[in-house]
This record gives C-alpha cells, sequence and structure tokens, in this order.
C-alpha cells in the first residue's frame, strides 16, 4: 500500500501525495487533485508507462500514461480496488478530492459518463463517502483498462443533423397532451439519456446550473419520478408547456409561428460573396470581459484572459492568410494584441478602444463597458459603410466562456433573436460616457425586415462555424448548439454586444463550458486556443463563399 505524505479536507482540498515503487523498484510519487485528477512524478517512471508523445518531465498526467502505466497508477493509488473479469469495484478513499466526474475520467475515460455512472451504482449518493463501494462494468471501462472504449454516449440519429433538421427532428420526439396540472409536452428517455442535458437543456431554454437543477426537479416531480437517477428507458417525462422553448411550443402558438418565420427567411437568405482573401469584408473580435472583470470562473480557470488570447489568435491568422480589414474591441495595456502560450493570473487592465480609451477599471457600472462594445463595433461598421464598403460585409464576433451545468460540454453560440431585438434604443443617462463614438453611434434603429435579416445570416454563420469546429474535433454542445436567446434568473433576453449590432452578422461564441472538466482542460490548452482560431477563421473564410 502506498505511503499517504499530505492529505487536507479543508474547503479548497490540498492535493494527496502517495508514495509507491515501480515494477523495477524505483520510489515515485503519485498525485491525486481536487478536480484535477490524478498525475505521476515523471523522473522515476519507467518508458513502458508512457503515452505516445509524453516525455516523462515534470509531472504526467494520467492521460499521457500508456495503458500499462495507466492501470498500475489506480492500483497504485487505490490498492483495495478490485479488478474482476467484467467489473471494477472501486472503494472510495478520498472522497474530499474525489467525485463521480473524477471516477468517470479516470476509469471510462471520459467524465461525461458520470450519469452512467451513477445508474450503474442507484443506492450511493452522488456526494462520495469514504468507504462506499462503486462499480464500473466493463462496458464502461476505456479501452486501455480493457473495455469497449466507446466514451461518452453521445450518439443519437440527430448527431449528424444540421440545426433546422436537428430541431425538427427533436420536435417530432415529442407528444403533447394535458392533465388535471395543466399543458405538457411528452417525452419518452432513450438509451443513455439523462434528464439534465437530454430533456431540460434540449428542450427548453435554461442552462445554467441552477436554472437546470430547478427545472429537472420540477419536471420530475411533474412526471412522478421520486430519483432521477432511476429513470428507465422509456419513462414517460411530462413537461410543462410553459417552460418549453419556442421551437417547441403547441401548434397555432405565436412563438412557433416566429420561429417558423425565422426558418424560411434562412432557408431564402442568400450568401455574400467575398473571395478566398476575404477583401472588401470588415471584422469586429469582441473578447468579453476584462479589466478588473474576470468574467465566469470555475476549475481553476477564468473567462477574460483565455477568450482574448483566441481573440487575437483569430485577429494574427485573419491579418496574415486575408485581405480582410480587422479591428479589436479591447485591448491589454501589458500584451497588446498577442497570444500566450501560458496564462498564469487574471490581468487587470483592459481598455476599449474608443476615442479616448475606456478603462475597464470598474470606476463605472459594468453595462457601461458592454454598452462600449457595440458602440465602438457600430462606428467602425458605419465608417466602412461611408467609405462605400459593402454593409452585408460586416462582421461582429463575441468570445465568451459560460458557467454552465456540468453536463453541458462544448461550444454554444448565441445569435439576435428578431423579436428581443428593439425597433429602436439610445444610450442614456449613466450609460454615457464622454468618448467620440457614443455621440456619433449611441443610437440605432431596425427594421422588421433588418431584425429578421440578422439572425438569419447570423444563424447562416454560426452553422458553418460548428462545420467547421465539428471538422477540427472541437467539443461542440449537444442538443441544440445555436440558440437566440438566454434563459436566466427568471428571464429572458439577448446580450446586448449582439442584440444592438449593426453588422450585418453577428454571434457571441461561447468556446467553452468552464464548469465541465474536459472543456476547462481544452481551454489550457494553448494548442486548443490555437486550433480554435483556426476553426474560426476558416468558417469566416466559408461564410463568405456562396
Amino acid at each position: 500500500m502506498p505511503a499517504i505524505l499530505a492529505a487536507t479536507a479543508a474547503q479548497d482540498p490540498a492535493p494527496v501525495l502517495a508514495q509507491t515503487r515501480t515494477p523495477d523498484g524505483r520510489t515515485i510519487l503519485l498525485r491525486l487533485q481536487f478536480k484535477k485528477g490524478l498525475s505521476v512524478e515523471g523522473k522515476s517512471l519507467p518508458q513502458a508507462f508512457l503515452g505516445k508523445g509524453a516525455d516523462g518531465s515534470g509531472w504526467v498526467s494520467f492521460e499521457k500514461l500508456s495503458p500499462e502505466g495507466k492501470r498500475w497508477a489506480l492500483a497504485a493509488l487505490f490498492p483495495e480496488d478490485q479488478w474482476r473479469q467484467d467489473e471494477v469495484r472501486h472503494q472510495v478513499r478520498h472522497p474530499e478530492l474525489e467525485s463521480v466526474w473524477t471516477m468517470a475520467a479516470l476509469f471510462t475515460g471520459h467524465g461525461q459518463n458520470y450519469n452512467r455512472l451513477m445508474a450503474e451504482n442507484p443506492d450511493l449518493p452522488e456526494k462520495l463517502r469514504e468507504g462506499d463501494i462503486w462499480r464500473i462494468p466493463r462496458s464502461l471501462l476505456s479501452v486501455d483498462l480493457g473495455g469497449p472504449g466507446k466514451g461518452p454516449d453521445r450518439s443519437q440519429p440527430e448527431d449528424e443533423l444540421d440545426d433546422e433538421a436537428r430541431v425538427a427532428a427533436y420536435r417530432g420526439l415529442l407528444s403533447f397532451g394535458e392533465d388535471a396540472q395543466g399543458k405538457y409536452a411528452a417525452y419518452r428517455m432513450r438509451r443513455g439519456e439523462a434528464l439534465y442535458s437530454s430533456v431540460v437543456i434540449r428542450y427548453s431554454d435554461r442552462v445554467d446550473p441552477k436554472g437546470v437543477n430547478d427545472l429537472a426537479d420540477r419536471i420530475a416531480k411533474r412526471s412522478g419520478i421520486t430519483d432521477v437517477r432511476g429513470i428507465q428507458l422509456g419513462q414517460l417525462i411530462k413537461i410543462p408547456v410553459t417552460f418549453l422553448a419556442d421551437p417547441f411550443q403547441p401548434e397555432g402558438s405565436s412563438a412557433l409561428a416566429v420561429e417558423r418565420e425565422i426558418r424560411a427567411e434562412v432557408r431564402r437568405t442568400v450568401r455574400v460573396e467575398a473571395g478566398p482573401t476575404l477583401k472588401g469584408v470588415r471584422i469586429v473580435l469582441d473578447a468579453g470581459h476584462g479589466g478588473v472583470d474576470p468574467g465566469a470562473r470555475a476549475n481553476g480557470l477564468w473567462e477574460s484572459d483565455f477568450v482574448y488570447d483566441i481573440a487575437m489568435r483569430v485577429r494574427r491568422l485573419l491579418e496574415q492568410q486575408t485581405e480582410a480589414q480587422v479591428s479589436s474591441t479591447l485591448r491589454y495595456p501589458g500584451l497588446g494584441f498577442k497570444s500566450r502560450e501560458e496564462i498564469l493570473t487574471p490581468s487587470h487592465a483592459a481598455d476599449i478602444l474608443t476615442t479616448p480609451p475606456f478603462a475597464v477599471d470598474g470606476e463605472s457600472p459594468s453595462a457601461v463597458s458592454v454598452n462600449l462594445r457595440w458602440v465602438l463595433a457600430n462606428d467602425l461598421f458605419a465608417a466602412f459603410r461611408k467609405a462605400k464598403g459593402d454593409a452585408q460585409k460586416t462582421l461582429f464576433l463575441s468570445f465568451h466562456a459560460d458557467s454552465l451545468h456540468p453536463s453541458a460540454r462544448g461550444s454554444m453560440i448565441y445569435v439576435p433573436g428578431a423579436a428581443l431585438v428593439p425597433s429602436t434604443f439610445a444610450l442614456g443617462g449613466a450609460k454615457i460616457v464622454r468618448v467620440a463614438e457614443a455621440k456619433r453611434s449611441g443610437r440605432v434603429a431596425f427594421t422588421g425586415r433588418e431584425k429578421l435579416q440578422g439572425e438569419a445570416r447570423s444563424r447562416q454563420f454560426s452553422e458553418t462555424l460548428l462545420k467547421a469546429l465539428r471538422k477540427d474535433r472541437i467539443p461542440v454542445h449537444a442538443n441544440r448548439p445555436i440558440r437566440n436567446v438566454i434563459h436566466r434568473g427568471g428571464g429572458k433576453w439577448v446580450p446586448a454586444v449582439i442584440r444592438y449590432s449593426t453588422g450585418a452578422t453577428k454571434a457571441l461564441i461561447e468556446v467553452a463550458n468552464l464548469t465541465n472538466e474536459e472543456d476547462a482542460a481544452n481551454l489550457r490548452d494553448p494548442d486548443f486556443r490555437e486550433r480554435y482560431a483556426a476553426a474560426v477563421v476558416n468558417a469566416i473564410r466559408a461564410y463568405f463563399r456562396k
């Protein structure tokens, strides 16, 4: 049994360090970290325990071990575990550091399998207790540990469809009824599905943790379900109609009529041709938050610096590879428009590039920073149009990383829902600051046709971006990755940066879900950020080709 050198159970637990020996007798350390998983001291690690491309320097993450190394590390850290022919019986030793998600990541290869792991252990609480025995069937084990290695069960017939066809297919799975509690949409659970992701996140506009959990509880009670972990294949789920997103509202509803009008507009909208070099295209890039505002936080990451890095990589690639005219709304004074390989601490200074620059320093209400971004972008677009630029060749992209329910993984894209874009809007009161752009471009007006076109073109671009991301194997949010409304805290809205944008095409890109550990690991990786930026540029080039 390895010797435990350090362990704490504080609110933010310190790592557990376990000293053990390799098969050839060398002493080595294993480290189990809160929300980061297992790693092994590399200096004494046998070469056979290193996976392809791992160099053995520093701490080697579990993912970079060879199959032999992974099996050895798990047996060394969890010596009480029983490895049977048909299953592993895992005994919880460090409940303050382990979680169902970590267990799924280590033994099945994917944290996203936590729902399936809980379903295999219905009598155990999600909050781990020391000594509990968790059953991990061979069917869930990763291929490196002798299992089939199928990964998360996300394979549904709708996965390969485009957004419109996918939403239509999801709608086709519903039937409508009414009982003593009112009208509902009925859905029957399919293999591998969970109430949180396959019902709440898919059929409502809720994705934030509290909203998803609250609605899941409500739907479970409505459906007579006492244990959401014990839902069986074919279980009838009753979703109150009032909670359905617009595409799933009953026939004859005004919300469904608006949805179909938008879809029709998308089909009849002809794309604008700009050629392979994007000559004559005006692009404005916006990185969310910044300065004193780090944005969302989870898993040791914060939103602002990481999305700024991606935006700067997109800017560099566009400038190197195209003739598009590119601007940024935000600049970090100590960094400029450069990208970074390593991001260690939050940056505390950022300027919105108005005239004069506006420091995001917390001295003004946060709404000022948010509104100045679209004001600046609109002013740049107005100057472009004044110089005889084609108004249809304007693109605004805002980069973010959200903190959603952990079952949500991958990129989501928000477009300006036409029904929530105002006909007129003008900055006023505390939102006015003394910058030249606010005086020139602080007022917007949209016709009904412009609202429809704004959502239609933005949906077309979003579909193109999703294809580029999938082509490069970058995770995309399951179910409905393109959305035209945010529903949170009892209200729904379109983010201001795209709601008031006069760009012909505009999108708010949620690169990743920081609460999802696999997403967070990707965002931390500079290679992933570069691949993501390249996919965005490829999507822009594809969008401006007929």
